[in-house]
């Protein structure tokens, strides 16, 4: 599958790096740049594209502006310098919003998104994540809403066959997601996998021994097939054999 993108961003230097990322990609084929919005709304009147990269702060039209003129619009994923308007751009049903400075790591994990959803695949319908890997909170769908949480608040994720239950202090949220789909969005080195059904923020961890690790006043299990990594990510981070706290 062939994606015909375009890609709207009045910083030319902003515009640049995004049609360099395009180019890296075999299955994006672009269309036309534009620091101008109105001259990319003319484009799509001639030629329909199955995807936008759109600027959301432009003098001439902004990005919300844009979505509010072009009824039925492709898929679209934001750029922004500035993750406010992450909320308000989910509220027109676009794929993804990029946190500039923009990666291209961060960039191909949005497309590839971009790539399921567009192509129809269960597998995208299944994906209730809306994230920026650039910023310090995720978007969680939760039922038929996007819940904002920040990762320094998670406790630990508990996998319930389709369905992981993320829990922190304060609440719970359950959404329909493989623990594999929600990896790719947190940061590796402050979580970890200790059992098949667990995965565990690593500060939040009070007091661990080789079976058991204590997050507040729950104890999670370790797996025999995960005990040596998670050793080995505590020795990494600093934390040797004789720091272990035992209960």
């Amino acid at each position: 599958m062939i994606i015909r993108c375009i890609a709207i961003d009045d910083e030319p230097l902003a515009l640049q790096k995004i049609t360099n990322y395009i180019s890296r990609v075999p299955y994006l084929k672009l269309e036309g740049s534009f620091g101008n919005p109105m001259e990319g709304l003319m484009l799509m009147m001639d030629s329909p594209v199955d995807l936008i990269f759109l600027d959301i702060q432009m003098d001439q039209l902004t990005g919300i502006q844009f979505l509010e003129v072009v009824k039925g619009h492709p898929g679209v994923i934001l750029t922004t310098a500035y993750d406010q308007f992450a909320l308000k751009g989910f509220e027109y049903d676009v794929i993804d919003y990029l946190l500039k400075p923009i990666g291209f790591e961060r960039f191909l994990k949005s497309v590839n998104k971009a790539y399921l959803q567009l192509q129809g695949s269960p597998a995208s319908q299944n994906v209730d994540t809306s994230v920026d890997s650039g910023t310090n909170f995720l978007f969680i769908k939760e039922g038929k809403r996007l819940e904002k949480i920040a990762i320094h608040e998670i406790l630990y994720i508990e996998g319930m066959r389709e369905y992981l239950r993320i829990q922190t202090a304060e609440r719970t949220l359950i959404t329909l997601m493989s623990f594999s789909r929600l990896t790719g969005f947190l940061p590796g080195n402050m979580f970890c996998r200790i059992h098949k059904s667990f995965m565990v923020a690593i500060g939040k961890i009070r007091s661990f021994d080789h079976h058991h690790v204590w997050v507040g006043n729950t104890m999670l299990p370790i797996g025999d097939n995960y005990r040596m990594a998670f050793f080995e990510v505590l020795n990494f981070t600093g934390i040797s054999s004789n720091e272990r706290i035992r209960r």
